[in-house]
């Protein structure tokens, strides 16, 4: 059993005529770490298991219209398809700049407006480029109404074959709810992309471990973290959660933030961040859990290649086997929603 067998049931009368064992026999499991307990049994050594992520730190400034918005994030996606990345992620609040177009300062309810004439050709433009570059974009998030009306903080991930998802913020701040507003939503689900199953947690939703396990329940093996946060508690708050759900989960955590200030903009006026690719601890893991990570309020990228492979090992082998040596006969994670 130190070698990972463990024990399914017993089995009667399989040797009636051996004495000590009185007939009966223990049927036991050995899993393959070379083999993917979910899915199609495919081995990990595929072309799936070598994903690379490049990670922005944003920097919110002004702008003068959509095109300069545009021509921004085209040149970050550009550079996540120069260096062949699978994913390139983009920050919380990403479309934030665009209120500056207007070069005063709004209350809430006047700041909403003028954003939401600009989900349709956010959703297009993203949607294309994904395309274009041959690369998946999990595309921040952006602020809109939805069909009965509540606001909603909403993170849209283009894949490249074409098709749009979407996942809401599950928990707003106390800021977004007070001053904006915002509803949660009641829906997580796994996104099936060309490099398996992902999952989105928008900011704060990262410090809900329940999240995490439910996403990881799911087949979720890399999770993408869109953040925006005004100060060095805020971030690390965010931070230190997230680098604990890759241990409890043994999962990737992949973070994008926002730095650069917007003066006229309500609740974006300043931004701290660090965006940053974290790995579980352990041998096969980058040292101290972080692949990739930018400078502190400094606009670029981080890039990291990881390795599906390895967490699949992990699970099975690794010094630790959180996922594995779970107590289901005490607790389990049980979702509500729809």
């Amino acid at each position: 059993m130190k070698n990972g067998f463990e024990p399914t049931h017993i089995l009667e009368n399989y040797l009636p005529s051996d004495v000590e064992s009185q007939g009966y026999a223990v049927l036991m499991r050995w899993d393959n770490p070379l083999i993917d307990p979910q899915g199609n049994r495919h081995y990990i050594e595929d072309s799936r298991d070598k994903v690379r992520i490049c990670t922005i730190n944003f920097e919110q400034r002004r702008i003068s219209s959509f095109e300069e918005f545009q021509s921004i994030a085209e040149y970050f996606i550009g550079v996540a398809a120069d260096y062949k990345s699978d994913f390139v992620v983009f920050p919380e609040f990403v479309t934030m700049s665009l209120l500056s177009i207007m070069n005063k300062k709004l209350d809430p309810v006047e700041s909403l407006e003028h954003l939401a004439q600009y989900t349709e050709p956010f959703k297009k433009f993203m949607s294309e480029a994904a395309v274009k570059y041959n690369t998946n974009i999990i595309g921040g998030t952006h602020m809109e109404r939805d069909a009965k009306g509540f606001m909603r903080n909403v993170c849209y991930i283009f894949l490249r074959d074409g098709a749009i998802h979407q996942q809401l913020k599950i928990h707003p701040t106390p800021t977004e709810r007070e001053r904006w507003g915002v509803r949660g939503g009641d829906k997580l689900s796994v996104i099936n992309t060309d490099k398996g199953p992902i999952g989105v947690l928008v900011c704060y939703d990262s410090e809900f471990p329940e999240l995490t396990r439910h996403l990881v329940d799911q087949g979720a093996k890399i999770i993408f973290v869109p953040f925006a946060t005004d100060t060095r508690q805020g971030y690390l708050r965010v931070r230190y959660c997230c680098q604990a759900r890759t241990i409890e989960n043994q999962c990737y955590f992949v973070l994008s933030g926002n730095t650069g200030n917007l003066p006229r903009v309500q609740n974006m006026d300043i931004n701290y961040g660090q965006s940053c690719i974290l790995t579980p601890s352990d041998f096969p893991f980058a040292k101290d859990g972080i692949a990739a990570e930018t400078d502190t309020n400094a606009e670029m990228v981080a890039i990291a290649d990881l390795s599906i492979g390895d967490l699949i090992k992990a699970r099975n082998n690794g010094t630790v086997r959180n996922l594995k040596d779970r107590r289901h006969d005490l607790y389990s994670v049980t979702w509500k929603g729809k």
